[in-house]
């Protein structure tokens, strides 16, 4: 008799109220069935899952599974007596936050706004709120002046100094630079952030991205200024 024979005789005797096999074939028959038959044959979720709860083999953590493999390797007694190895007595104390993902802490923000006229540096919290926001201006340039490189380079160095003496370097744990516009400040702030002046920042520094305005579309562009 096949195995699979054995098993559908059994189901059948078994659902039916007056079996045909007596006990001693009964018996005969689920001792060459592979498997010993724990949970009654149903196909609903509601019973799967009460049978399951059932069994009494524990879950095993991550972290037992691991202790387990670690204690089969022959541990090391240090001169003290003590296990050097890890154990099983070290990773049940570790939690299970040790093993999430770190969470970085978010960047400041040096935003470089340089225009043809002018340049802006505005340092930024990680929520976006203002820390110093100056321009070429407010350090005593004036008309045509306002736009050159020396200016925007002083800017940088007055605004680096700033950041320095307020104390915020130890508050800024990491940087992000964005930079808008191609006026003549754009290489000048960076000149002054690789430069002498900006060694205090320049370490901190973990992105550089462009936020230059590009245009599609739109209403019709101004005519282009002729000189000459």
């Amino acid at each position: 008799m096949s195995r699979r024979t054995a098993a559908r005789l059994f189901t059948s005797s078994s659902s039916s109220s007056s079996s045909s096999l007596c006990t001693k074939c009964r018996s005969s028959i689920l001792s060459r069935l592979p498997v010993p038959l724990n949970r009654s044959f149903t196909s609903t979720a509601h019973h799967r899952a009460a049978n399951d709860n059932d069994s009494t083999t524990p879950s095993k953590r991550p972290t037992d599974a691991l202790a387990s493999f670690l204690d089969s390797f022959p541990s090391r007694q240090s001169k003290g007596g003590s296990n050097s190895f890890l154990g099983a007595d070290v990773l049940s104390s570790l939690s299970a936050a040790t093993f999430t993902e770190r969470v970085e802490t978010p960047p400041h923000h040096l935003h470089i706004y340089a225009t043809k006229h002018n340049t802006h540096i505005t340092l930024t919290k990680p929520s976006r709120d203002a820390i110093i926001s100056v321009s070429a201006g407010n350090i005593g340039f004036r008309k045509a002046g306002r736009g050159s490189y020396d200016a925007a380079y002083q800017l940088a160095a007055y605004v680096m100094n700033r950041i320095q003496e307020q104390g915020l370097t130890r508050e800024i744990q990491r940087l992000e630079v964005v930079l808008r516009g191609f006026g003549a400040g754009r290489e000048a702030v960076t000149k002054a952030l690789m430069g002498s002046e900006g060694r205090n920042l320049r370490g901190k520094v973990v992105g550089v991205s462009d936020s230059t305005r590009l245009k599609f579309g739109g209403t019709r562009s101004k005519k282009p200024r002729r000189l000459g």
